[in-house]
């Protein structure tokens, strides 16, 4: 069965369509997996389709058999809002697409001051010299956000939460405020993924993942994708066919491997993020945990209403200890890898100072704060690496 074949009778839950969107089996002559299409020139029949450019595919870049497959299944995710998913060769390319297909000059853009930070060195350097004017605001303004809307403004950004300091913006207040002023709302999605938090529901006009996360999930692709509403996907479309965004077929096949499994891992990462958190926030060493589903978390009540479940990505702030201290730590683990990235199998860590870069905020959470990536491994052995690197911090 596929949903390619046949018109489904009854509706599917969430797991049993990840596994079963975007697969056509009578089109794929019968194989569970989209075939690999490697290819640039699509040749046509005759000169009339060739005029017309009559047929299902026209060139490489614009999508193929298995970019459609992937497409479908995060159409399906994202729920009846989504009227087209766009991707790009990763998830910045996802977010600078995004927002050169909504912007032009003259306009007014206004950012969470919590937004991933490549996102930030965008607005303050390309599109400032397109033009464009960037205001930032305390991630958890809520409605009050209206006092900053100018004639000009078209468009927010958001990340839910944001990805190092894990505030909680109130996403339907934000974006009814929004649209209040005729301007659109784009959510940085990749935290949760449309699995926990189906954004385009709550008011966000397009939601865009970093899929080199959790998606991937294994830590071998770069992808990024752009879920977007009736209202903003012909701007989106047209987009991505001007500035020529596209992603390798391999990579795009990862993903979608990737996203039949999400559930299951995402399962997984919420569970052992979650204990994790809580094993933490008794430890002696730390004074806080930065993790929106602890019942402490001052996000906590917007994260209950508003998402299904959480990821394994939070963060923790130490009790003031030198520098030398926090290193000692990072030296001694042996199952958490130091790296830039998150979302796959493996557990990561790493120091993170929002401190030189926050604009609308001051960031000030206390002590040397660390970022987590609850990975799959089993949460007791996870624990015990910790309770070491926290020896080797009372030592130094």
């Amino acid at each position: 069965m596929s949903t390619g074949d046949h018109e489904r009778t009854i509706p599917l839950k969430t797991e049993t369509t990840l596994v079963t969107a975007g697969r056509d089996t009578k089109a794929q002559k019968g194989f569970v997996n989209p075939p690999v299409v490697h290819g640039s020139t699509v040749l046509y029949a005759t000169a009339d389709d060739l005029h017309a450019h009559r047929g299902e595919y026209q060139y490489g870049r614009h999508g193929s058999p298995t970019t459609k497959a992937l497409q479908q299944a995060l159409m399906a995710l994202e729920g009846p809002q989504c009227a087209g998913v766009g991707i790009a060769p990763s998830g910045l390319a996802a977010i600078t697409t995004t927002l050169l297909a909504v912007l032009k000059a003259g306009d007014h853009l206004l950012v969470c001051d919590n937004v991933y930070r490549p996102s930030r060195n965008f607005c303050n350097g390309m599109l400032a010299r397109y033009g464009v004017e960037t205001t930032y605001f305390d991630p958890l303004i809520g409605s009050a956000i209206t006092s900053l809307f100018k004639p000009n403004t078209k468009a927010v950004l958001i990340e839910a939460p944001g990805s190092q300091s894990f505030e909680m913006p109130d996403v339907p207040a934000i974006a009814s405020a929004a649209h209040s002023h005729g301007a659109i709302v784009i959510d940085d999605n990749t935290w949760a993924t449309p699995l926990f938090h189906r954004s385009l529901e709550q008011g966000v006009d397009i939601s865009i993942q970093a899929a080199t996360k959790y998606i991937g999930g294994h830590s071998d692709i770069m992808f990024g994708t752009i879920s977007a509403n009736a209202a903003t996907w012909p701007s989106v479309s047209d987009a991505i066919r001007f500035l020529g965004v596209c992603a390798g077929p391999d990579d795009v096949f990862l993903a979608i491997r990737g996203l039949r499994t999400l559930a299951v891992r995402l399962a997984q990462h919420h569970r052992s993020g979650l204990e994790m958190a809580q094993w933490l926030a008794k430890r002696p060493e730390v004074l806080r945990v930065l993790h929106p589903a602890l019942e402490t978390d001052p996000g906590h009540a917007i994260w209950k209403r508003d998402f299904t479940g959480a990821s394994g990505l939070f963060g923790v702030v130490l009790k003031p200890v030198p520098e030398a201290s926090v290193d000692a730590i990072l030296n001694s683990l042996e199952l958490f890898g130091m790296g830039y990235s998150w979302g796959g199998f493996e557990s990561l860590v790493i120091p993170f100072d929002c401190t030189s870069y926050r604009t609308a905020t001051k960031w000030a959470p206390g002590g040397p704060t660390l970022r987590l990536h609850i990975g799959l491994e089993n949460v007791e052995d996870l624990k015990a690496d910790l309770a070491r690197g926290f020896d080797a911090l009372r030592a130094g």
